[in-house]
């Protein structure tokens, strides 16, 4: 029988490993914050058809971050 401590060590060093493994999924309405907005407020004062390289910088940035867009 080993100490208390040693066994919420290895607990806690387990627990570690996993969330390493899989790390917390990001929801696609938190990703790429700062393109999103710059995107948001080119589209409300240009409108969509005006803001297109706004609108493929982030689409490329939720590429990056592991969205399938």
């Amino acid at each position: 029988m080993g100490n208390i401590s040693e066994k919420v060590d290895a607990v806690s060093a387990s627990h570690q490993t996993q969330n390493e493994e899989h790390p917390k999924k990001l929801k696609p309405c938190c990703a790429c914050p700062e393109t999103k907005r710059v995107r948001d407020a080119c589209i409300i004062e240009k409108g969509e058809e005006n803001c297109g390289d706004l609108i493929e910088a982030h689409k490329q940035c939720m590429r990056n971050a592991g969205f399938n867009i």
